[in-house]
């Protein structure tokens, strides 16, 4: 396993600056590392490369939902019955791909039921098709750092991503809750390292050419 403070080591041992160098700290290094693993995971998704590297994501197994209202889903235009339920609390932030933040999977907590994704406009338009009542998939939307799921009667889901943040509050492991950031997995594909080491390098350096990112929309999740 790849750790935060095995890729710091390694740029720094690159560009072999000690410690002593008030500038570059591990935490800033880390920060550039950061921009340009978001830049090339960016890409890779944008070409649907990501989802077969398992390495890459993380599991939350357990991941409480409460019952919202409709406006606060962005879905008030459902007029048939709906019951609104969301993650209860805010979710660690996602790294940003071509679709908008990397899931793999939303589902039962028992892995038996995947979720597709939607928006709340989208979904509020499937609900005024007469076809409708026949539509047995279950629906997720993301939005401002919540997931939404429109009628389910769970209590939890299983969501599996690539975060940014320290997720060791939500693994449901406590042996991990010591665990510093630092010595947390890098969730990168080896293949990718080499470009996002060589663009710290030249940033670093004051020297970097960003690689084209394609226009995008960012809010978009359906894959």
């Amino acid at each position: 396993m790849t750790t935060i403070a095995d890729v710091v080591s390694r740029v720094r041992g690159q560009i072999k600056s000690g410690r002593q160098d008030a500038f570059l700290t591990d935490r800033y290094l880390y920060s550039v590392i950061l921009k340009y693993t978001s830049l090339f995971m960016r890409r890779q998704d944008s070409m649907n490369k990501l989802m077969k590297f398992n390495s890459v994501f993380e599991t939350l197994p357990f991941v409480e939902l409460i019952e919202v209202d409709k406006i606060e889903a962005e879905c008030s235009g459902i007029k048939s019955n709906c019951t609104i339920k969301r993650t209860k609390h805010k979710l660690p932030n996602f790294m940003q791909g071509y679709w908008g933040p990397i899931i793999r999977t939303v589902g039962s907590i028992d892995k038996s039921i995947e979720m597709q994704p939607t928006y709340p406009g989208v979904y509020t338009s499937m609900t005024k098709l007469g076809s409708f009542k026949y539509n047995k998939t279950k629906y997720f939307w993301f939005l401002n750092g919540y997931l939404y799921f429109p009628n389910i009667d769970w209590d939890a889901v299983l969501i599996e991503g690539v975060f940014e943040d320290d997720i060791t509050k939500w693994n449901c492991d406590p042996k991990d809750d010591c665990t510093p950031r630092y010595l947390q997995p890098f969730n990168v594909p080896d293949f990718l390292f080499a470009e996002i080491e060589k663009q710290v390098l030249a940033d670093i350096m004051g020297t970097a050419q960003y690689p084209p990112d394609p226009k995008h929309d960012n809010q978009n999740i359906a894959r």
